[in-house]
């Protein structure tokens, strides 16, 4: 039933509550100790009056003195009141921004830890609704919904008891209209539900239809877009409109309802004590006056019952969305028996089938490359031949289903998983920088790096002449996703991050395609010496005249189309001659 799903949902939540078990438990105890100088206040209003019945049937006069007595003593019934509702938000409203924080960091440590897979089938805008819109609404639970909870049902204890003490059948008269109000919140919240919901699936499509526009923005203009973008994130945000007002029209019912049964109890109070003073019944007109503050004290309680159930409602949705991405399970995962073993750079791809899970695309079939240490392969292949897949085996991006991917003859998925990667420089084909600074997003390689082997990278990846004409060196602040730099510049920063981390293999995977055929001899000279010991694989679409490769393999819808050296491929006049021949007569018209 909607009323009791938020519980099962909720129950993650627990761990915390636990964590900050004595902010709660003192929230609960300042809570209950500020409602308890709250309704001691009716009761000496209830005296006074009825003091002042008294006097009056007995034509005495009152005495200032006594009225003066107590209305210090609610003075200061007020003021305890409101030290103690100091404290229960300093315990209770502090520890919900306490778990709020925790719990975005353990959703961001989540997402870093998921699979390759994971990204490539799940939208980014709706990841980053996750982890601000659908914490910050749980966070309403746990802060303010229990905190008015926690008011509403000790107010209410207190307020009966206090009622009940002093006439059964007066209270259960003012208290015969809750039920009624119970049924409506009850009905109301399982519309709430549902619709809170549909809501938050909405709002995950608006935000990510947004952060598609904002990552996209110069495509956007260079094809004159802008309308029918603006048109697409309309409809996509009229429609979220309409359900966020129909859900208001909805929590609406909830005030105007309390309002009905409240003013039914007051006016029960009023008739059915007034009776019972006239005829006899044993009640005061100062038990009257206690009793309509009591309802009065209640109804901002009740009225919150409705607040409270629409919080618990939309944190139960959002709790929901949010377990469904930290129950997902790493399908890359370190092994509980990890090795660490410094990699000298022996690499084997032995009889590697690999097919995409996300597309079923086939990248590689049977293939396999082994190298020496120090040895330097290029594979070479048109878009779509699976080059950059190898790239993929060697990090354990993904896991191969069938064939062996070996690091000095250890399987990698015998490795401590960031281990591994720390010891492979990888420069992808996609140049992503970080809104930073440029020695930041080169230090980004290898974070132990100084600043003479930061600089020392770019030097290689023939950056530093780009970098000395930036108004601020190497504290340029590069914009987001290095909006500020050319293409070439780009993948040069991307290149400079893998050379920080000096590894014993390295991985350049189409990574100087922007680059110009004159700044990429630079380039290709200063690797040499660097790479003499090392190992490399360059994964490219053209050939690296500069360099002597072991081994060259090129690549044809994810099979070995021809593999060997230079002069043994240029013998065999296939495909790899031929696109040889091509380049450099290009190369000689340029």
């Amino acid at each position: 039933m909607p009323t009791f799903a938020p519980m099962k949902n909720l129950a993650a939540l627990n761990k915390y509550f636990v964590k900050y078990k004595w902010r709660l438990l003192l929230g609960i105890l300042f809570t209950s100790t500020s409602n308890l100088f709250t309704v001691m206040q009716p009761d000496v209003v209830k005296r006074v009056l009825d003091v002042v019945q008294k006097n009056i049937e007995q034509h005495i006069p009152v005495s200032a003195k006594y009225i003066l007595e107590c209305g210090l003593l609610l003075l200061g019934l007020a003021i305890m009141r409101g030290i103690f509702m100091f404290f229960m938000r300093q315990t209770i409203i502090v520890m919900s921004r306490h778990i709020e924080f925790d719990q975005k960091n353990e959703i961001f440590n989540h997402y870093q830890k998921l699979h390759t897979h994971f990204f490539k089938t799940h939208f980014t805008g709706d990841m980053m609704n996750r982890l601000s819109e659908d914490v910050s609404r749980v966070r309403m639970y746990i802060g303010p919904a229990i905190m008015y909870a926690t008011n509403l049902v000790t107010l209410t204890v207190l307020c009966l008891w206090y009622m009940f003490r002093v006439n059964v059948m007066l209270t259960l008269y003012v208290i015969a209209p809750l039920p009624l109000l119970a049924l409506s919140v009850y009905l109301v919240n399982s519309l709430i539900y549902k619709k809170s919901e549909r809501i938050q699936a909405q709002l995950s499509g608006l935000t990510s239809t947004a952060q598609e526009s904002y990552s996209g923005i110069r495509v956007i203009k260079s094809f004159v877009q802008e309308l029918n973008m603006m048109r697409f994130f309309n409809n996509t945000s009229e429609k979220y409109r309409k359900s966020t007002i129909n859900l208001s029209l909805t929590e609406s019912i909830y005030f105007p309802s309390i309002t009905f049964f409240t003013s039914i109890s007051i006016l029960s109070t009023i008739l059915v004590g007034g009776y019972l003073a006239i005829h006899g019944g044993g009640v005061t007109i100062g038990q009257i006056g206690q009793f309509v503050l009591y309802i009065n004290l209640l109804m901002f309680p009740i009225s919150s019952i409705g607040m409270v159930a629409s919080i618990i409602q939309r944190a139960n949705v959002s709790q929901t969305r949010i377990n469904e991405f930290l129950h997902t399970v790493p399908e890359i995962q370190s092994p509980g028996d990890a090795i660490k073993p410094v990699v000298k750079g022996k690499i084997d791809l032995d009889n590697i089938t690999f097919t995409y899970p996300h597309t079923g695309i086939t990248a590689l079939q049977n293939f396999s490359l082994h190298l020496k240490p120090g040895q330097k392969a290029a594979i070479i292949g048109g878009t779509g031949s699976g080059k950059s897949t190898i790239a993929h085996m060697l990090l354990r991006m993904y896991d191969v289903p069938q064939g062996q991917v070996l690091l000095d003859d250890i399987p990698v998925t015998k490795f401590d998983l960031q281990e591994l990667r720390r010891q492979i420089a990888y420069a992808p084909q996609e140049a992503f920088l970080f809104s930073d600074t440029v020695y930041n997003n080169i230090k980004f390689g290898n974070d132990a790096a100084s600043e003479a082997e930061v600089k020392e990278a770019a030097k290689l990846a023939d950056l530093e002449k780009d970098i000395a004409t930036f108004a601020k060196g190497y504290e340029t602040v590069i914009g987001e996703r290095g909006v500020m730099l050319s293409g070439g510049q780009k993948q040069r920063m991307v290149l400079a991050r893998a050379l920080v981390k000096n590894s014993n293999i390295l991985m350049m995977d189409d990574s100087l395609s922007a680059v110009d055929t004159q700044t990429e001899k630079t380039i290709l000279q200063n690797l040499l010496p660097y790479l003499e010991d090392k190992t490399a694989i360059v994964i490219t679409h053209r050939i690296f005249t500069g360099w002597q490769f072991d081994k060259i393999v090129v690549l044809d819808n994810g099979t070995i189309a021809e593999q060997g050296t230079h002069t043994e491929l240029m013998t065999l006049n296939g495909r790899y001659a031929k696109l040889f021949r091509h380049q450099t007569e290009t190369n000689s018209i340029n």
